[in-house]
């Protein structure tokens, strides 16, 4: 007889589940470094060139102000070589103190909220100035000017958090034709209107490109990586879909989150492995003598000589976006810091006045190579958390710079002409060096995310920096 064998059932753990692993998808997201590769380059992009890019204009005016005035308020106030100096000295100890707050003020309110700031503080000032009633006015109003300019280096960084990876090397060394518009525009307006109505009306036509920008502002939006690294993400959303529309592109499926990306600034190269700008017009002969001279105001050949030197400022852009690109940040710096230093000791070359403007003009170049790297450098190193501060410390420390170069090319070179053209050189070969050893290769990396368990590396980064920017 057979024997009896109870059914048996076998229940599969997949016949139990609702779903079977294979269908269970983790949900799609998406970082800002994401949607802003994904968005690409467009209308938007070329609309945010222009308005924060145009910030140069208006700081190049405010800064070149000061060697085109300087000539009349000597003679009208009777000041002594000194005095002149201290004047842009001044401007920039307001720089330098303004840029860390600004900095710090940025990082945690927003970029977008300190440009407005910064732009309203400046257009006020600047006005007053040119109801100075003396000396003293004049110097402090022009350093609540210098602070004010100190936060326009937000525009900055807001271009270069919304530019894709590959175009910030090219679209930022770029804006330097805004600086060089600026610069050419309040020369050619101190030729003119200094002669006729005077130097305070020079300050008030300055003051308007800095009002317009204010208008213009509204157009562009907060930061979208400000926005998600404190924590605001439909705010970034927004932004990144306004820019999707505005470009006729697409959003990333998915969901915004903050990127898991996290920057060390001493690790080195995780993918492929600073406006305020200084000028350095060497007028000398037009402003030194053995004896001193209160009134010895610009010549249309003064007007013209920096005119032309001022030019120099775009004539290597194609070499430095070049050299940007494919050599990368630090061998670029390096290479134009060591230029910089040979063309100092050149001056000292006795040579036709011609010969001198050649050296000129490719000293501004070199200078504005300089700044462009070192800008699109302190941009790209510092995490997002801290970017404003990184530029803003950045950008303080190289005012010391600012701050002592008047009284060299005014004063010391009296004294010692070659003296001064080594100390100048000296400080370059320093920076040279000092970008060749700087641990970090910032071509083609993504922005950073923070990690603030690692202030020992910002210090380190920081250090080797100030040592690019001090001479400016």
């Amino acid at each position: 007889m057979a024997k009896k064998t109870e059914p048996v059932t076998i229940i599969s753990l997949k016949d139990l589940s609702p779903e079977s692993p294979e269908s269970q998808k983790e949900p799609k997201t998406f970082t800002v470094e994401e949607a802003v590769e994904t968005i690409g380059f467009g209308r938007f992009h070329i609309a945010l060139f222009l308005i924060m890019g145009s910030t140069g204009v208006a700081e190049a005016m405010e800064i070149m102000l000061i060697a085109v005035v300087s000539p009349v308020i000597r003679c009208e106030w009777h000041l002594e070589d000194w005095q002149v100096a201290f004047v842009t000295t001044m401007v920039f100890f307001g720089y330098m103190v303004f840029s860390i707050v600004f900095g710090l003020l940025a990082d945690r309110y927003g970029r977008w909220k300190i440009l407005l700031i910064s732009f309203l503080w400046g257009a006020y000032f600047s006005l007053l100035t040119s109801f100075s009633p003396s000396y003293i006015w004049f110097v402090f109003l022009r350093t609540m000017v210098g602070c004010g300019v100190s936060g326009h280096a937000q525009g900055l960084i807001i271009k270069t958090e919304f530019l894709p990876t590959k175009y910030r090397g090219y679209m930022l060394p770029l804006s330097q034709v805004f600086w060089l518009a600026g610069s050419l525009l309040i020369i050619g307006l101190a030729s003119v209107v200094n002669p006729t109505i005077g130097w305070r009306w020079l300050i008030r036509i300055a003051s308007i490109p800095g009002i317009i920008l204010i208008l213009a502002f509204k157009f562009i939006p907060e930061s979208a990586r400000f926005n998600v690294s404190t924590g605001n993400t439909q705010a970034a959303v927004a932004t990144l879909e306004r820019i999707a529309r505005i470009n006729r592109s697409v959003m990333p499926e998915g969901k915004l989150v903050e990127s898991i990306i996290r920057g060390v600034l001493l690790e080195r190269d995780l993918v492929c492995g600073s406006q305020a700008e200084t000028q350095m017009v060497l007028n000398g002969d037009s402003e030194e003598s053995k004896s001193p001279c209160h009134c010895h105001l610009f010549a249309p050949s003064d007007y013209k000589t920096m005119i032309i030197s001022t030019l120099g400022e775009i004539a290597l852009n194609p070499l430095n976006i070049l050299g940007i690109n494919f050599l990368g940040r630090r061998i670029s710096l390096s290479i134009t810091m060591g230029c910089t230093a040979l063309f100092f000791l050149l001056l000292n070359i006795c040579t036709s006045s011609t010969g001198l403007i050649g050296f000129l003009f490719m000293l501004r170049a070199l200078v504005s190579a300089n700044f462009n790297t070192i800008y699109i450098y302190t941009a790209e190193v510092y995490p997002t958390p801290m970017r404003a501060l990184g530029m803003g410390t950045s950008g303080s420390l190289c005012r010391i710079g600012a701050m002592v170069a008047p009284f060299i090319s005014q004063v010391l070179m009296s004294a010692s002409f070659l003296g001064a053209l080594c100390l100048f050189s000296s400080v370059c070969v320093v920076c040279a060096i000092s970008a060749f050893t700087l641990p970090i290769e910032t071509k083609g990396r993504a922005l950073q995310v923070g990690d603030t368990a690692k202030p020992f590396s910002t210090y380190t980064t920081t250090y080797f920096l100030c040592l690019q920017m001090l001479l400016f």
